[in-house]
Parts: structure tokens; C-alpha cells; sequence
């Protein structure tokens, strides 16, 4: 008798409870349900080699018919992509990061250009109907800190007898380069890309960064100082793309190679943000 009782009034208690909660308003039925900002990175090779990476790759001439081909089947594939911003290695003075310069953006600069921001950064935004092209890279200004102090590293490695270990970071990266630069008799721009943004190959990972980490002292820790500062200005890139992306927008980062990571750390784990893959899209332009 007295395990029915309890029962029923456990029962009763339970009916209560549920009737309480349907009582209380939902919150996911309350509150608008926010579209994510897509970001798509294009870790691109610099078409014009400026020279000014740690290690560079000797890149075949871009502005020939054939290459011209292949870089339209770039600009189409990754329109496919829908983007609503396109967002290049540049700085700009704009409230908005806008480049004054795709404004007169035409065939003849493609014809002239060998860079990675008209070849594929202005094409693609052509392709896609945007009248706006954003500049979203950060450099030091003058009496600012250096964002890839390598120089100081290698001083530091010289001191403390660590620069075997530093050049043996570099290994890796010169074999892969060269295997780069050989793939281009064979291979169209769009395969090129996707080697580049294969995350098995070089630029997927930190390696020869955070092999950096153990360069120097207890004091002076210069391989460390380079990390944090390249962390840095990666930071303040994707904090510009921040400032423009609104939800539900759809950016295509058109930037080097070695930015690639940190830029896809960002739009993956930044709340409100999507890291979309590249490769897919590459894989159509082959």
C-alpha cells in the first residue's frame, strides 16, 4: 500500500515538473539563429617571388597563355565558392580595408601582373561580381617590433651554438620547394595550389616554427620571441576580416602560404566563424 502511494505521488510530482517546463519560454525558440561568417583561405606561392620569404621558390612565369588558362579555371573554381568579400595580402587605409586599385582592375592588368593578388584575388572577385576588394594585411611601422625577427634568431643561434640545429629546420622545407619547383613543368596552376594547400605537405603544419622554440636561453628566447610575433600579426589580419565580415558572409582569403595555418586556426575556432576547406574546390580547376 505504501509503494503505491509513493508511486502515484512520484507520478503526480513528475507531471508537475513537466508541466512547469513547458510553462517556460525556449530560449533557441526566442533567440534568431545567427549565420555563420565562411571563411575559405587560398594559401597562395608568390607568382612575382619578391624574394622575401626565409626560403623562396623559383616560380615559372604566369602571364603566358597557357598559365593565363589555367588561372581562369583558378577564378571559376573558386567563385563556386559564392564569396561575398574577397580578402587579399595588401594593406589599405580604407575604413573598410577597401583596395582603391581593383576599381580600375581590366585584362590589361592581367596581362602585366604576375602577382598572386591580380592573378587570382582581382580575377576571382570578377568573376564573382564584387565591386570591392579588401586589404587586410598588417606590417611593422617604423620604430614597431618585427613580425619574423629570423635575423635575431640566427644571431642568437650563433651565440649559444645552436645554429646546426637551426639550419636543420630548414631541410624539410628547401626538399619540399624543390620537389614545388620541379611539379611545375607538369603541373597546371590549379594542381600547384593544391599541393600548397595539401595539409600533409609543408604548409600544413608549424614544424620548422615551433622547432624555433627551443632556440636561445632563459633570457634571450628569440625563437619564441618569432613565434609570438608571427602569431601576432596573424591575429591582426583575421582581426581585420572581423571588421568587415558580417554574419552569414561568405570570405575568400587570397594570402601566402605560410599564413595558411594560423589563418585556418582562426576561422575554425573563432566563435561565429566557419574554416570552409579549399581543396575541393582547387581539385575543379585541375
Amino acid at each position: 500500500m505504501y509503494g503505491r502511494q509513493y508511486t502515484r505521488g512520484m507520478a503526480m510530482l513528475g507531471y508537475a515538473l513537466l508541466a512547469a517546463v513547458a510553462l517556460v519560454p525556449v530560449a533557441a525558440n526566442s533567440a534568431p539563429i545567427v549565420a555563420p561568417v565562411e571563411v575559405m583561405v587560398l594559401g597562395a606561392y608568390h607568382f612575382g617571388n619578391p624574394g622575401l620569404d626565409t626560403h623562396n621558390v623559383k616560380v615559372d612565369s604566369v602571364l603566358i597563355p597557357k598559365r593565363q588558362r589555367d588561372l581562369d579555371r583558378v577564378a571559376k573554381a573558386l567563385a563556386m565558392f559564392r564569396p561575398t568579400h574577397v580578402m587579399v595580402e595588401m594593406q589599405s587605409e580604407a575604413p573598410d580595408f577597401a583596395i582603391a586599385e581593383y576599381a580600375s582592375f581590366n585584362d590589361a592588368m592581367l596581362a602585366k601582373e604576375a602577382n598572386e593578388i591580380v592573378q587570382i584575388g582581382y580575377r576571382t572577385a570578377r568573376q564573382a561580381g564584387l565591386k570591392t576588394v579588401n586589404g587586410i594585411d598588417e606590417q611593422s611601422k617604423d620604430g614597431e617590433p618585427d613580425y619574423y625577427p629570423y635575423s635575431k634568431v640566427q644571431e642568437t643561434a650563433a651565440k649559444f651554438g645552436q645554429t646546426a640545429a637551426l639550419e636543420a629546420l630548414g631541410v624539410p622545407v628547401v626538399a619540399w620547394l624543390k620537389n614545388f619547383e620541379a611539379a611545375q613543368k607538369t603541373h597546371s596552376v590549379g594542381q600547384m595550389l593544391l599541393k600548397m594547400n595539401d595539409p600533409a605537405g609543408i604548409q600544413g603544419n608549424m614544424d620548422s616554427y615551433y622547432g624555433m622554440l627551443a632556440i636561445g636561453d632563459r633570457d634571450a628566447q628569440t625563437g619564441a620571441d618569432l613565434n609570438a610575433a608571427w602569431y601576432l600579426r596573424n591575429a591582426k589580419i583575421f582581426g581585420k576580416l572581423m571588421q568587415v565580415a558580417k554574419p552569414g558572409d561568405r570570405v575568400l582569403v587570397v594570402y601566402g602560404g605560410g599564413h595558411g595555418f594560423w589563418l585556418r586556426h582562426f576561422a575554425g575556432l573563432v566563435p561565429g566563424y566557419r574554416n570552409v576547406d579549399v581543396l575541393p574546390y582547387l581539385a575543379k580547376a585541375k
